[in-house]
């Protein structure tokens, strides 16, 4: 599925990880998509200070995000239902210093591996929730927040 099998007569000769033997900006869209992990932690509100432009991290989510599973309940139209929804590139990656640090596209950038586990990796969809990397169940929509009460959801994930 996410492997390339080398085989001959037969017989697989090495599994070669299409993320380890291609840079970003030679994937292709499924290659590129199946990178997120789905954690959904760029798809919480963040909060930029801006006397010293730290950002912070809160555990309420986009409207679109779905609490129970951490997906985009309309990701093909998010940008028009979310007109500042980012849609990342590997031409914008660099540039959002709010991405999060456990972030496939951002540690393969960066030359990194990804963690055990990724799905690519685990070959599991619950290995990240069990990790802990997950805003699934742990987050709270927008819709249900008043945006002056944000700062008391400020959350270190």
């Amino acid at each position: 599925m996410n492997y390339v099998n080398f085989i001959i007569k037969g017989h697989i000769l090495k599994k070669i990880k299409f993320w380890e033997n291609k840079k970003l900006k030679d994937m292709n869209i499924d290659e590129w998509e199946s990178l997120c992990d789905k954690c959904g932690k760029c798809c919480v509100i963040k909060l930029e200070d801006f006397d010293n432009q730290k950002i912070y991290y809160t555990n309420v989510s986009c409207k679109l995000l779905c609490e129970k599973t951490a997906t985009c309940n309309n990701y093909k139209n998010r940008k028009s239902i979310v007109p500042d929804c980012v849609s990342l590139s590997v031409n914008n990656l660099k540039e959002l210093k709010w991405m999060p640090e456990t972030c496939a596209y951002k540690l393969l950038d960066e030359g990194k591996e990804l963690p055990y586990w990724h799905p690519l990796i685990s070959e599991n969809n619950e290995a990240i929730v069990k990790s802990g990397n997950s805003v699934k169940n742990r987050v709270t929509n927008e819709n249900k927040i008043k945006n002056k009460n944000l700062p008391n959801y400020i959350f270190e994930w």
